[in-house]
């Protein structure tokens, strides 16, 4: 069995008696395809919604955690798309996150060398220019 979350919206102008017993008929249809429900949440309750779903503004939310193999979600997609009360549906399947990356070793910090005593600069040598010799003028015999 796979791990699910169900969040749907039912229609805000349903009356309290109506809405509890819709909870427990999606409850009771998880139940009845092979699933087991681990916890339903209506803490979210009325809110406003993004946009307006055939002419409505308000809705009721409720979150659904549930075991179930996957063929039942599909019958409880199915039951909930023919619903009126029901405005709209998410089924999301929850998976463990593993890793596979191995954990880095940990790394110790290399010991600081100490700085070498500074060596004697080096004298450069000044270049070395050689002249030309000067022209020998012709003496004046």
């Amino acid at each position: 069995m796979n791990r699910y979350e169900l969040t749907y919206i039912i229609d805000a102008t349903l009356e309290d008696s109506a809405r509890k017993e819709l909870i427990e008929k999606v409850s009771a249809l998880i139940v009845a395809n092979g699933g087991e429900v681990e916890k339903v949440d209506e803490t979210w309750g009325k809110r406003r919604l993004a946009y307006a779903i055939d002419h409505k503004n308000e809705g009721y939310y409720v979150l659904v955690t549930l075991n179930a193999p996957g063929e039942a979600v599909k019958e409880l997609e199915r039951n909930l798309r023919i619903n009126d009360s029901i405005l709209r549906y998410l089924t999301v399947k929850l998976v463990e996150k593993q890793s596979r990356v191995k954990p880095r070793p940990v790394r110790t910090p290399a010991p600081v060398a100490e700085p070498a005593p500074a060596a004697e600069p080096a004298v450069e040598a000044e270049p070395v220019v050689e002249e030309a010799p000067a022209a020998e003028t012709p003496a004046e015999e």
